[in-house]
């Protein structure tokens, strides 16, 4: 018998049965499908599926493009080049301008800024929120979870508020969990300016992009963490390893933390590098309040976090 029949003659709403049912199982080939893809888009984030689909054929899979344009989805992976309708608002969400276009950071607690990346486990993926500090590049709070709900989005940013001065700016992407009427709630409880990236536009939030590839490829990668619970323990040293020791380039081989509480050696120019004419702001930005002096180009929708459990 169907679901719906089933449901019907035990007098249980179908809501209640999906809510309890196993989520099937994952193959073994598919999870090393998502390794892989995983692992290549983040040392080629300009990959699309067409090339993801070449990438795995040259090392012995036969997938077609719909399976991988299915896994990188999955994954929330897409390709850093132009798409179609990137100006297209989401009419469901709540927008907010860009707000860091040709700003000057020169001081800590200016502009912080968060985002949700994969971490692959044994036998699967986990999901990571991290806020960071732009002026310091220092990671303030993170969190990790099984599931893609805003929950532990807003524990990070509440964990970061209480234990450091309010930002006078956040940014952050266009996904679901951020764009949440309690997550924003959150971040106006504390008179926080609200910046949101452009849609594919991964450069506006790209200290954030840059800490994913750092973590992936000094810890995760090396590791191969089997469960959540070793993660959340291997991320935790490493963590702490990123601000107090792990000497950064951009900063002059100061560590994060030192930059955080001295204010001096950080900072960051935001230039933007238009893709088109039609992308140039319409205004200046003012510089006492770091706002637009008039609504520059809106802020896009993005593509809402989806699911993907492994059993």
């Amino acid at each position: 018998m169907s679901v719906i029949t089933q449901c019907h003659l035990a007098d249980v709403n179908r809501a209640t049965w999906y809510a309890h049912r196993q989520p099937p199982a994952v193959d073994a080939e598919t999870l090393t499908l998502c390794r892989l893809i995983d692992e290549e888009y983040t040392r080629h984030p300009f990959f699309g599926s067409r090339r993801m689909v070449w990438f795995l054929r040259q090392r012995g899979f036969l997938v077609n493009r719909k399976r991988v344009q299915r896994l990188m989805q999955h994954l929330g992976l897409a390709g850093m080049v132009p798409g179609p309708h990137t100006s297209k608002p989401h009419p469901e969400h709540t927008h907010s301008p860009y707000l860091l276009r040709g700003v000057d950071i020169q001081q800590p607690n200016h502009v912080w800024s968060t985002d949700i990346t994969y971490i692959r486990l044994t036998p699967g993926f986990c999901y990571l929120v991290a806020i960071m500090d732009w002026y310091s590049r220092k990671v303030l709070s993170w969190r990790l979870s099984n599931t893609l709900d805003v929950e532990f989005c807003v524990r990070c940013l509440e964990d970061a508020m209480c234990r450091f001065a309010s930002p006078a700016i956040f940014n952050m992407d266009q996904g679901a969990q951020f764009t949440s009427a309690v997550f924003l709630e959150t971040l106006k409880s504390y008179s926080v300016q609200i910046s949101m990236d452009g849609r594919g536009r991964a450069a506006d939030n790209i200290f954030v992009e840059r800490l994913w590839r750092t973590v992936k490829y000094e810890d995760i990668y090396l590791k191969d963490y089997p469960t959540l619970s070793a993660a959340r323990k291997g991320l935790q040293a490493y963590f702490t390893f990123y601000n107090t020791e792990r000497g950064h380039q951009s900063l002059g081989y100061r560590t994060p933390d030192t930059v955080y509480e001295t204010g001096q050696g950080g900072g960051a120019k935001i230039i933007d590098k238009f893709s088109s004419p039609t992308e140039r702001p319409s205004a200046p930005l003012d510089s006492q309040n770091y706002l637009p002096r008039s609504r520059d180009r809106g802020a896009n929708s993005g593509q809402d976090g989806l699911n993907l459990n492994f059993g």
